[in-house]
């Protein structure tokens, strides 16, 4: 009895240490805003798309209460496009149906995802993570233009 007591502690106290050692955090880089101010200040709040010096494109987005902003996002075929999405207001999902870009967006954090589309077309983007009574109906699209 008094081992399984000795273990249950053990793993107990290693469950503590590791959650706040590790600051337990949602994957992907540690990087935080504030969710009071995403719609007034930074990039957050004229959400779209910039081209880089490089090429590359850098997509900001909000995901909010059954809509991602924009809806809509046009990027080139063949080019990295690197996905840098919060939330405001819940915890929501970001997923590229098709692709292997699927995030947790939770509100204070950004995440962020780079992908390179190889085909031009219109790809689905849906929120997996239960947001609210309308969750079903948030989606947006990603349309991918011109040739690799």
């Amino acid at each position: 009895m008094w081992a399984a007591t000795g273990m249950l502690a053990l793993f107990l106290g290693a469950i503590v240490v590791t959650a706040i050692a590790g600051s337990a955090h949602p994957p992907s880089h540690v990087e935080t805003v504030n969710p009071d101010t995403l719609r007034t200040i930074g990039e957050f709040a004229t959400p779209g798309v910039t081209v880089n010096a490089d090429g590359g494109v850098t997509v900001a987005m909000r995901a909010e209460f059954y809509v991602f902003r924009p809806e809509v996002i046009r990027v080139p075929a063949g080019r990295p496009v690197t996905f840098r999405i919060t939330s405001p207001d819940v915890l929501h999902g970001f997923q590229i149906v098709g692709t292997n870009i699927n995030l947790t967006v939770a509100p204070g954090y950004i995440s962020e995802a780079t992908t390179t589309f190889a085909t031009p077309g219109e790809y689905l983007v849906v929120c997996n993570e239960y947001c609210g009574l309308a969750h079903h109906l948030m989606q947006g699209k990603v349309i991918v233009e011109g040739a690799p």
